[in-house]
């Protein structure tokens, strides 16, 4: 099964400084002069394929671009250093601009791109004239913290990480497993955690299962590594791979509340998340308190993350340093709000970059 291209998107191989980019571009009808250009930017176990829709329903005048991270798509595989957070990401989308020529432009990031395309923002101001993040990675990463303000559970980042991934799932991943048959099968795992809304998308679910499958699977890709941890439930983060990227010791994009020049950000975000929420199915924390897992020590020792108030705390903080934000909360949608409720995401995308 491969990932198929729609009909009107193109596919570039783009030789950048840092990696060979896969990028897939719906051109603006006047070439020569779009009206705006917008890149999307994937997030985990996903590519840039997922975005061809929304690309699609874009004005005719805007050029959209969507771009294949390392290791997912059809980009070149390069080992991702966990310890620099997001930033091997970020770089490699910047490159991507200036190989492109681009100077500015509109930046959406979904889950992990969400965190991305922050550190683009954090690393690079210029260069982005609004934000839109959906469904995005907590500021303060994936697990592992507690409160608004994204405090260490524990030093070592323990629960989180590559160690955290299951690895029936990583094995169907490599093996390209294209079944339903298995609750870690990667189309189950689409259909239960991806959407809230599977029959919206029955057309395109190849398609989507497809770009899952393209995830590059290792130690210096996905999950990554992991180390003992001496804390519940006995692993932490280590320092290679994408899971990593994402650990609270590596990862915290809260800075953008200090930016002196502040993009507009419009956050959208669907309220049957199962990935990113207050309650987060993927939070080992959670599926402590709910006894999923065994031996969990308690919320005084290991609480669940609050990913959607801390997001909303930092943008609101950010909204009083002078920047402005806007929260769209889609009460049918799950974690990909642009499959499961795309003609809200498509208008609203379109509002905020103003076309």
């Amino acid at each position: 099964m491969t990932a198929a291209l729609f009909d009107g998107i193109d596919a570039h191989r783009i030789e950048t400084a840092r990696y060979t980019a896969n990028v897939l571009e719906r051109p603006a009808a006047d070439r020569a002069a779009p009206t705006a250009t917008v890149v999307f930017v994937h997030g985990n176990v996903s590519s840039s394929h997922f975005y061809q829709p929304t690309m699609l329903a874009l004005p005719a005048g805007v050029r959209a671009l969507a771009i294949d991270l390392r290791g997912f798509g059809d980009s070149e595989t390069k080992p991702v250093d966990a310890t620099r957070g997001l930033r091997d990401f970020a770089d490699d989308v910047r490159a991507v601009l200036d190989a492109l020529d681009l100077d500015a432009v509109h930046l959406v990031g979904w889950s992990m791109g969400g965190g991305v395309v922050l550190q683009v923002a954090l690393d690079a101001p210029e260069r982005v004239q609004s934000l839109t993040l959906e469904s995005p990675v907590s500021p303060y990463g994936f697990g592992g913290t507690h409160g608004v303000d994204g405090a260490r559970n524990d030093a070592d980042g323990a629960g989180t990480g590559g160690g955290g991934a299951n690895p029936d799932f990583v094995a169907r991943l490599q093996g390209g497993d294209t079944t339903a048959e298995e609750q870690t099968s990667p189309r189950t795992v689409y259909r239960t955690a991806y959407v809230a809304q599977p029959e919206r998308q029955v057309a395109n679910e190849d398609a989507w299962v497809a770009s899952m499958l393209t995830t590059k699977t290792g130690v210096d890709n996905y999950p990554g590594d992991g180390v003992a941890s001496e804390n519940w439930p006995g692993f932490a983060a280590g320092t290679r791979g994408v899971l990593n990227t994402m650990a609270p010791q590596h990862l915290d994009v809260s800075g953008i509340v200090d930016l002196a020049v502040k993009p507009p950000i419009l956050w959208v975000r669907g309220e049957k998340d199962a990935i990113v929420s207050d309650a987060s199915f993927f939070d080992l924390n959670q599926l402590g308190l709910l006894g999923v897992i065994p031996g969990w020590p308690g919320a005084d020792v290991a609480p669940p993350q609050p990913m959607i108030a801390q997001t909303r705390a930092v943008l609101d903080r950010y909204a009083a340093a002078g920047g402005t934000y806007r929260e769209v909360a889609l009460p049918e949608a799950g974690h990909a709000p642009h499959l499961d409720e795309p003609q809200i995401f498509d208008r609203e995308l379109a509002a905020h970059i103003g076309v």
